[in-house]
């Protein structure tokens, strides 16, 4: 093998610069994204069972409308589809403020959060119709029933869906290159463009989104066994030896 390692490339010049910079962007686009996810879907979720068909028609438009179409059409769209229509002193407001990141935050976010919408009407479903019975018997009204009880106890059944969700959301991240996002993919292209080293670059890139995810996912184990509903919720038995 001639190839010549060389691991130097990732902390010498700006590689080391570029990585932090890269990793922070990503941090912000997903984080952003997460929270207009998790909006969408808490509302469209409940939506999706609510009693009155309209609200739930509306609701399963959403989800089936965004969720069905690709995620990187989606980033084009925002992109390149969505300022052209703005008025032209907000379009050069935009373009002066990071039009491509807030584009990759809102097609991360709609896509993500008609992901997230099954997940929380999965989890409502899980819940007896006895409780939501049980609230409104105490004089609650129905929306009163699914903001106090229906919603936060499907809140707790679904934290490992929707771990898996933000998993797939950060990692998702990544597509935002494809409209000049400069986020961690896009930062490890220019590492390997600037010093040839595309094993060196990318490999870097790999341990710093698996490391991500490894704490991700080992924080959101923790606030399951902090959140987990005593009865509601079967744990596997340790397997026997």
């Amino acid at each position: 093998m001639n190839y010549q390692f060389d691991w130097s490339v990732l902390w010498t010049g700006q590689s080391g610069q570029w990585l932090l910079q890269g990793l922070v962007t990503t941090l912000e686009i997903s984080a952003l994204a997460w929270l207009l996810a998790g909006a969408l879907g808490v509302l469209s979720g409940a939506l999706r069972t609510a009693p009155w068909a309209p609200l739930r028609a509306v609701a399963a438009f959403y989800v089936e409308f965004f969720r069905n179409v690709p995620l990187l059409v989606w980033m084009f769209f925002w992109y390149f589809g969505v300022p052209p229509l703005l008025p032209k002193p907000f379009q050069d407001w935009l373009y002066d403020h990071g039009a491509e990141f807030w584009a990759g935050t809102l097609a991360l976010g709609v896509y993500h959060g008609a992901r997230f919408s099954e997940v929380i009407r999965s989890g409502i479903q899980a819940i007896p119709k006895t409780q939501f019975e049980a609230a409104l018997s105490t004089g609650l009204t129905t929306m009163q029933a699914y903001r106090f009880v229906i919603i936060p106890v499907a809140l707790r059944l679904i934290i490992p869906p929707v771990t898996s969700e933000s998993l797939n959301l950060l990692k998702n991240s990544s597509l935002a290159l494809t409209i000049s996002v400069a986020e961690l993919t896009f930062q490890t292209r220019q590492i390997e463009t600037y010093t040839a080293k595309a094993f060196e670059a990318l490999t870097a890139g790999t341990v710093i989104y698996l490391l991500l995810c490894l704490a991700i996912a080992g924080v959101m184990a923790r606030v399951e066994r902090r959140c987990a509903i005593p009865g509601m919720i079967a744990r596997a038995a340790p397997a026997e030896h």
